[in-house]
């Protein structure tokens, strides 16, 4: 290719390039629409890897066209956005088995382990994988975060110690619901407030992005709308699917439910947070799943009581058995060791191995008191960080306020 080429015809060919791909990846939903407008039966483990796989394939597309969507919005934002977007189909079966569990209550353990299992992925492997991602490139000893995300963590640090009060009273309830929402809408309007720099994309997210603006938000809406599609034609076969299967194979259907549906769901976004931290933008990747992080803390734990309610016909809880008071206990354990692990702004290897070495404990040995010594453990550990690092806490938020006065101080100019 001529360097004197024009810009045009380079960004032609490179959207070109990458459209076989994004159509490939969306003809994996074609299998489920079929199955379920045609009401086509496989078998039970057929038809739920079907459903599952369309899924995916709606993760990929809402991952890659929430990305390329950095070029409409700020980068502080889209980073929020594209972690929202990005887990539309965990939150779609989660819903899915909360609706149920209002006129079915053996489903609510189910939508409690879709929400606690997709955490503690989050944290357990997605961190983790960044970091290692980002010292086999690099070397490097600290993965070093942007002053702006102080906001960030600071807001998970607000979720994680509510969260703890949870399982003390037995269910997640409306009350949960407003105070979580709460603290997800403030973060929000403070992280759209913020400078944003020219965003680098990657993948086909990249070649999407570099289409003329009327063309790109053409496409971007057609992605919306078909992953759109595929999720709500599958969400709902997929979560039954997964139970039947777990019974017709002699596995345990709160397990399966618990990991293999979170993980088919963030699948894509892991990858782009790889390939992100693989090119030199850990810290980007980071952020991005340090925000899913947020917003699965907050909308999807109290979107439960929501989907729970709605189907029930009051204004009922969402009854939390001793099992699921484990792992919300858990979960949220883990989630105040990550937060006393970020109080610095910084990741180190210790600090990444420590965070995937404790989660496979608990993912190879699901025993209560497996379950229950991990909890204390990585409590234990968060007050111990908080102690040592007591400055870094202080200095957190002394970054969070210079933050919020640079923001008024650029906004009054």
């Amino acid at each position: 290719m001529s360097d004197q080429e024009p810009q045009a015809i380079r960004l032609s060919r490179r959207s070109f390039g990458a459209a076989p791909i994004i159509v490939a990846i969306g003809a994996l939903e074609l299998p489920a629409i079929v199955l379920r407008l045609g009401g086509i039966h496989l078998g039970v483990v057929a038809d739920t890897a079907i459903f599952g796989l369309a899924i995916v394939s709606a993760a990929f597309l809402l991952a890659w066209a929430a990305e390329a969507a950095e070029v409409e919005i700020s980068q502080a934002l889209a980073v929020a956005f594209i972690a929202l977007i990005a887990v539309l189909p965990e939150y779609a079966v989660d819903m899915t088995f909360a609706w149920k569990a209002g006129s079915d209550p053996s489903f609510a353990p189910f939508a409690v382990a879709n929400m606690t299992g997709g955490n503690r992925l989050l944290i357990g492997l997605g961190w983790s994988f960044v970091f290692l991602l980002f010292w086999y490139r690099t070397r490097g000893k600290f993965l070093k975060l942007d002053r702006s995300h102080s906001i960030d963590v600071i807001a998970l640090g607000a979720a994680t110690l509510y969260s703890l009060t949870i399982p003390l009273k037995g269910s997640i309830s409306l009350i949960d619901t407003a105070v979580l929402t709460s603290i997800f809408v403030l973060y929000i309007l403070v992280i759209a407030r913020l400078e944003s720099d020219e965003p680098e994309l990657v993948g086909p997210a990249r070649a999407i992005g570099a289409l003329p603006r009327a063309q790109r938000r053409v496409v971007l809406i057609g992605m919306f709308v078909f992953a759109a599609l595929g999720i709500f034609l599958s969400a709902e076969p997929f979560a039954e699917g997964l139970i039947e299967t777990g019974v017709e194979l002699g596995v345990d259907e709160f397990l399966l439910v618990q990991w293999l549906a979170p993980l088919a769901s963030e699948a894509p976004e892991f990858l782009v947070a790889g390939i992100l931290a693989y090119r030199g933008r850990a810290t980007v990747a980071m952020g991005a799943l340090l925000s899913s992080k947020v917003n699965q803390w907050t909308l999807l734990l109290g979107g439960l009581p929501v989907a729970f309610s709605a189907s029930s016909g009051g204004l009922e809880a969402l009854p939390l058995d001793a099992r699921q008071q484990q792992e919300v206990w858990l979960t949220a354990a883990q989630s105040a060791f990550a937060v006393a692990v970020l109080v610095s702004l910084s990741l180190n290897r210790q600090e990444a191995i420590g965070l995937l070495g404790l989660f496979l404990v608990q993912f190879f040995i699901p025993f209560d008191g497996i379950r229950e010594a991990m909890t204390y453990v990585y409590l234990a550990l968060a007050v111990l960080i908080f102690v040592l690092n007591r400055h870094d806490v202080r200095v957190l938020f002394a970054s969070a306020r210079a933050e919020w006065r640079e923001l008024r101080e650029a906004r009054a100019s």
